[in-house]
């Protein structure tokens, strides 16, 4: 009988073990691909500004709202590996800072959330990054097209919308609420009681967009100036990506 017990307690040991490890290895996942996923937002912002501040030709901005052009999304998901190598962190300001915390998961992988709204040009300027460094690890069906308010700094930017896309990904889960349209008159997303808890705790200004990332990295506020993205189409910004 002490045999016994002795073997059973040998087994739930090893079995308690096994769990810690197997556990440890997921942190392990988690942490490793939001920090890929951040290195990725980083640079992908500084390529957006080292492009849009090089001179080129101007447009009349668009200002309808809709699904975004097969051209924008296929420029979007295909900014190449080199290109943004050789651009690196570029000279965004306001990157995202590591906090303390549970991690945000969602599925058993890593949750990015995305907070802003449609008529915000700070909101216009981030999401052009933030869908590019996404666009490396899943894809967006539905990605929408906008442009920040006409009443609002740097009117009419030209942008990206989350509201209505989905995001797919064997690595990653996304989160995107747009608050409000363009003209402010419309209520689009709700944020769930959970997601506010987490605006709450980390985004103590108020500021939008605000982005978590995976609980390790979060940022509020726009990285960099959404003027330089002024007068350009959604056509301009997009070529631009690539270069």
């Amino acid at each position: 009988m002490a045999k016994k017990r002795n073997e059973d307690s040998n087994n739930r040991k090893q079995r308690a073990a096994a769990i810690r490890e197997a556990q440890a290895r997921k942190q392990r996942a988690v942490t490793f691909t939001i920090s890929v996923v951040t290195l990725v937002i980083v640079v992908v912002l500084g390529l957006v500004v080292a492009k849009s501040m090089k001179d080129s030709p101007k447009a009349d901005p668009s200002e309808t709202s809709g699904l975004a052009s097969a051209a924008t999304v296929n420029a979007i998901e295909n900014v190449s590996t080199s290109t943004s190598d050789s651009i690196g962190a570029g000279s965004a300001g306001n990157p995202p800072k590591a906090v303390s915390g549970d991690p945000l998961t969602a599925d058993g992988k890593p949750r990015v959330l995305y907070v802003g709204s449609e008529y915000c040009p700070y909101c216009a300027a981030e999401r052009w990054g933030l869908a590019i460094a996404l666009s490396r690890f899943g894809t967006f069906t539905n990605l929408g097209q906008t442009a920040s308010a006409s009443d609002d700094v740097d009117p009419n930017t030209n942008t990206l919308s989350f509201h209505g896309a989905t995001y797919t990904s064997k690595y990653l889960s996304f989160t995107g609420y747009e608050e409000q349209d363009r003209t402010r008159s419309k209520t689009l997303d709700t944020v769930s009681d959970a997601d506010q808890a987490i605006l709450t705790q980390y985004d103590k200004g108020g500021s939008i967009p605000f982005v978590d990332l995976g609980g390790m990295y979060v940022s509020s506020g726009a990285s960099y100036d959404p003027g330089i993205l002024a007068g350009m189409t959604h056509d301009q910004i997009a070529k631009a990506l690539a270069d």
